[in-house]
């Protein structure tokens, strides 16, 4: 693409083998979590340990590795990453205030299915005995319940009304309880109020505008639920901090290949929050930059600016009411429609997150890489804090998407 610029698309680990011992002098990346979000197939599960022993043999001794996670499968990422032979060296928290929770109401749960127990799996276990398929009842009812009406494990359930109303020519001799299953299908809760905001509270399911109904429960069996949830909101996103030994000391290290500390001063958190920054020398990142002898460029500390802490968070009210004075802590909201432009990607990290942290690890003039590159955010960072980027990215969407949005904010369109 560019001297400084090169994307590659196709599988990571494959490509990974591709490039040279020593090559790069960080790894920021924000890989699959392992909850297959969104159903999406690239999430079924963390990166395998060969792929980071990939990154292990790319990177520079002393090279740092920066790896975005989820909070359920935070232990496996970071387990994977250090079985390949990095050293753990911390976890950065990304706190924020936008997370929405994604939790059954229980109380609910109960009524949809009238207050009984096992009722689900009798109705499917007598759906199995018709010989229909879930293609036959995906077809017959337009919907994709069919493997929910014959499942015998996981997420069973009963159609609708309107819904049996369409299979039931298809099921052959019906016996009466079936039929009074599907006609006591919900107990019907009270209406005693409405939302305020577009949050649907307990359940977590969001409402499409404002005043959506709150109900009580129905059932004797549901009343004792009520309240009751599964999940908690979420709040913060972990980081793995992790490092490719050293030779030598740090201070051989450094000064052999440049890669070994991270970049205090240039972290460092002013009085307002975020980061303190100067101009850097031309090709250099980031840091804290100003004018010594004879015109030279010197890195001078502030000493206002407070030592950049594994702990950031996005500036909301919920963060700063709980932190008070917020400014002791680098923040960074989620990313704006701004900062997304034409990106779609699900799970886009804000720019401003990524300079910070590849500023924190890089070494002046040197290159990101980022084997999981999505859309692009961390490629964007680097390049716009005078770094050289190399992506891998096995999406062709996205990867299309990437190249786009890093040459628009680099001048490079």
């Amino acid at each position: 693409m560019t001297e400084r610029l090169t994307l590659h698309h196709g599988d990571c680990l494959e490509v990974l083998r591709s490039l040279p011992d020593c090559s790069v002098d960080s790894v920021v990346t924000d890989p699959p979590y392992g909850l297959s979000f969104m159903g999406k197939r690239w999430d079924y599960d963390v990166p395998s340990v060969d792929v980071w022993t990939e990154c292990l043999r790319v990177l520079k001794p002393g090279g740092h590795l920066l790896a975005f996670a989820g909070t359920r499968t935070q232990h496996r990422m970071a387990v994977r990453i250090e079985d390949a032979g990095f050293e753990i060296r911390d976890m950065i928290a990304w706190v924020y205030g936008s997370g929405f929770p994604k939790s059954l109401d229980v109380s609910k749960a109960i009524d949809k299915n009238n207050g009984e127990v096992g009722r689900l799996h009798k109705f499917t276990e007598w759906m199995r005995t018709t010989g229909l398929s879930a293609k036959q009842i995906n077809d017959a009812t337009d919907t994709f319940m069919g493997s929910h009406y014959l499942t015998d494990k996981s997420q069973p359930a009963i159609p609708t009304r309107a819904l049996w109303a369409k299979l039931r020519p298809l099921c052959g001799l019906i016996p009466a309880w079936v039929d009074e299953l599907v006609e006591r299908i919900e107990a019907e809760r009270e209406v005693v109020g409405q939302h305020e905001t577009d949050m649907g509270g307990l359940g977590g399911e969001r409402l499409s505008q404002k005043g959506g109904d709150i109900t009580i429960a129905a059932t004797p069996e549901a009343k004792q639920w009520q309240g009751w949830g599964t999940a908690l909101k979420p709040a913060l996103e972990p980081i793995t901090v992790a490092r490719k030994p050293l030779i030598g000391t740090v201070a051989e290290n450094v000064l052999q290949y440049g890669t070994g500390a991270i970049n205090v001063d240039g972290g460092r958190v002013g009085a307002e929050g975020g980061t303190t920054k100067g101009n850097p020398p031309k090709g250099a990142s980031n840091g804290i930059y100003g004018h010594g002898i004879n015109g030279a460029c010197d890195i001078i500390p502030l000493s206002a600016g407070r030592w950049p802490a594994n702990f950031i968070h996005d500036g909301s009210e919920e963060a700063t009411d709980l932190l008070g004075a917020s400014a002791r802590f680098f923040y960074c909201a989620k990313a704006s429609k701004a900062d997304r432009g034409e990106n779609h990607h699900p799970t886009v990290k804000p720019t401003d997150l990524m300079r910070y942290l590849c500023r924190l690890v890089t070494p002046p003039s040197g290159i990101v890489l980022d084997p999981f590159m999505g859309s692009g955010s961390t490629g964007k960072a680097a390049m716009l804090e005078g770094f050289a980027f190399v992506g891998i990215e096995r999406e062709e969407e996205y990867i299309n998407i990437a190249k786009a949005r890093i040459q628009s904010a680099v001048g490079l369109l």
